[in-house]
This record gives C-alpha cells, sequence and structure tokens, in this order.
C-alpha cells in the first residue's frame, strides 16, 4: 500500500518530542515562526470564509486539520481562537506530548496518531494545515490527494515549505544547521525541497486554485519574521479545493 510516511523522519522527530515546548530548546526556530504563521493563517481565513468579527474566538465553528502537528505548537493557538482542530502526526510519541500538553492548557483537541491516507474519517474540514511538512513525506502526489479528500469544497489548504534554491541551501542547511546550529544537523534534506511552481503543480493536479503565495523572511536584528515577496527560501500558499 501507498504511504507518504518516512519511517526515518519519524523517528528523527520522535526522538526530539520531548523539547516541542521548550521555547530554548531544539524547536526554538518554530516557536520564533509561529507568530507570522498564526497572522497569516488567521488573516486569510478571515478573507476567504468572510469573517468580520476580530474577537478571540473568531474561529469557532471551522473545524481545522493540522497535519504533521508535531507537538501542538499550531494545534493550540487554533483551538484558543474558538476553532474545532483535530492534529494528527506519524509519531506516536509526538502525539502523546501533544495530548499532555492540550489537557495542561485545558484546551479539547482531537489529536490522532496517524497519517492523511490513514485518517479513517469521513469528516471533511474547513480548512487544513500543512506547515513544514511536504518536504518530510514520501509521495507528495498522494499526500496532497489525500489532502483533498479530506478538505471541504472550497474549503482552504496552507503549505508551508522550503524552496530548493541555493539561498535555501546557504541559508536553511549550512546557516540553520551547521552554523547557527538552530537545528540539529541533519533536519532538513535540500533535495525533498520543493520549488513554488513545483508545488503549484502538484495542488493544481488535484483540483487546488492557488490563492495567494507569499515568502517568510527572518530579520537577524529583530529576530521576527515578516511576510515577503522573496520565496528563495521559505514560503507558504493558500489553496481552495474546487
Amino acid at each position: 500500500m501507498s504511504t507518504t510516511i518516512n519511517k526515518e523522519e519519524i523517528q528523527k522527530f520522535s526522538g526530539l518530542a520531548d523539547e516541542w515546548w521548550d521555547i530554548n530548546g531544539k524547536f526554538k526556530p518554530l516557536h520564533m515562526f509561529n507568530p507570522i504563521r498564526i497572522e497569516y493563517i488567521t488573516d486569510n481565513i478571515k478573507n476567504h470564509f468572510n469573517i468580520k468579527k476580530d474577537k478571540t474566538n473568531f474561529l469557532k465553528g471551522l473545524s481545522i486539520l493540522d497535519i504533521g502537528c508535531g507537538g501542538g505548537l499550531i494545534s493550540e493557538p487554533m483551538a484558543r481562537l474558538g476553532a474545532n482542530v483535530t492534529g494528527i502526526d506519524a509519531s506516536e510519541k509526538n502525539i502523546n506530548v501533544a495530548k499532555i500538553h492540550s489537557r495542561k492548557s485545558d484546551l479539547k483537541i482531537n489529536y490522532l496518531n496517524s497519517s492523511p491516507e490513514n485518517l479513517g474519517t469521513k469528516e471533511k474540514f474547513d480548512v487544513i494545515l500543512n506547515l513544514e511538512i511536504v518536504e518530510h513525506v514520501d509521495n507528495v502526489n498522494l499526500y496532497i490527494k489525500s489532502c483533498h479528500k479530506l478538505l471541504k469544497k472550497n474549503g482552504l489548504m496552507f503549505t508551508a515549505t522550503l524552496n530548493r534554491s541555493f539561498t535555501s541551501y546557504v541559508k536553511a542547511i549550512i546557516g540553520a544547521e551547521y552554523i547557527l546550529r538552530w537545528l540539529p544537523i541533519g533536519t532538513h534534506d535540500w533535495n525533498k525541497f520543493i520549488k513554488p511552481e513545483e508545488l503549484e503543480k502538484f495542488l493544481s493536479k488535484e483540483n487546488f486554485t492557488t490563492l495567494d503565495i507569499k515568502g517568510l523572511k527572518f530579520n537577524p536584528f529583530s529576530l521576527k519574521w515578516k511576510k515577503s515577496s522573496d520565496l528563495s527560501v521559505n514560503y507558504i500558499i493558500s489553496s481552495s479545493k474546487n
């Protein structure tokens, strides 16, 4: 049976599972990355679903599937904003960490040890989050096809990943892993990075329409991320199901 699960990738991140919520630990870069990801996602959700409210629970009534949820770094903020969140991860250890932390945070999140193609549910979701996941999976075609089956018609999907470019090799591999040591060496395989035009082709093939694409750029002086037109390293695509 075809699968999107790369066992080596799962073992790698399972070994780091206990550090998901340590803001100064191995996942510090993701904690720094979270504010701009949440801003981009919520702004696009508001626009797509014509949400006028700006209160704390403005995602109430929306169902969100967070694929490759890890320890729940994005699932929890979405739940706090009122969404009905399901988080799935192929690592059982990650799911256990996420469950424990959500209980401590008094949040109701449905965490499941699964991959999208194996998710045994008839439920379809309003929003799917694929954040820094596609560069770690096997069979991207199957992955996107599985997401399409799980998303409601006119639903919204976010796919964030890294471009396969010279700049990304210098910054995301040599810089982030070998020089700055922000990430453990071997976190990423540059050959599995996906060019924006390649990802758009994958999405179009499975009947998704690209709505927006933005680069996400790190400022080393302010230590903050911002949206950018520069797609050479990190970028995010919002797309809808036709």
